[in-house]
């Protein structure tokens, strides 16, 4: 009777001692735009690049002569592939985490990221996905044609996640929706082209940015 005790004493301070999944997911932070306001998956957001040339003013709004991003085709007419472009104002984007009842956006979740502008591409679609590596480049690249929802291996390329970085965030390739599953896992990045593209690719320098709401 004593040994059936202290094994029940000792599970049940084992189960306590362990957090819940989701008491975890409680734990990350929630992600904030320009004005500090939360990241919410219905809303629509441009994702703004912090580079020297690029300053938010008191009120939240940032210069039209910074960077945003946008759809570009470069190598192949579709799908496009996500580029930053100079002095531009961006395309509207929407976050959709891995749990759709989930709305806010948190740091280090699984998410689809969509450009929500009219797609030029008839037969695909503006949500975001890592591209098969390019040998002569050598670079993984962010392109579009993916789809939202649905986590397992068919749609492992289309998750990203925003991770917290300095003062403001960054992007990452780095999928947990199918956890037994051996996949790359790096921060987004600039890639320059001999073209002077800026593509989003993966990167051992991640790029800064923030979220204004569109």
């Amino acid at each position: 009777m004593k040994i059936t005790f202290l094994a029940f004493f000792l599970l049940f301070a084992f189960m306590s001692s362990q957090p819940l999944l989701g008491d975890a997911e409680a734990s990350f932070d929630q992600v904030v735009d320009t004005l500090g306001k939360k990241l919410r998956a219905d809303a629509n957001y441009y994702i703004l690049p912090v580079l020297p040339i690029h300053k938010c003013g008191p009120y939240g709004k940032c210069r039209s002569s910074g960077s945003s991003l946008a759809l570009a085709s470069l190598e192949k007419s579709c799908p496009l592939d996500v580029v930053v472009v100079d002095k531009y104002q961006g395309l509207p984007i929407t976050f959709t985490p891995v749990n759709p009842k989930k709305g806010v956006i948190r740091v280090s979740t699984d998410l689809n990221i969509k450009f929500t502008s009219r797609p030029t591409c008839l037969h695909h679609s503006t949500v975001w996905r890592l591209d098969r590596y390019n040998v002569y480049k050598r670079q993984w690249f962010v392109t579009t044609g993916g789809v939202v929802g649905n986590p397992g291996l068919e749609t492992i390329n289309n998750w990203f996640k925003i991770g917290k970085y300095g003062d403001a965030y960054k992007l990452m390739f780095c999928p947990s929706v199918v956890q037994s599953f051996k996949h790359v896992c790096k921060d987004v990045g600039i890639f320059v082209d001999e073209n002077g593209n800026k593509r989003l690719a993966l990167s051992d320098v991640p790029l800064k940015v923030k979220f204004q709401q569109a």
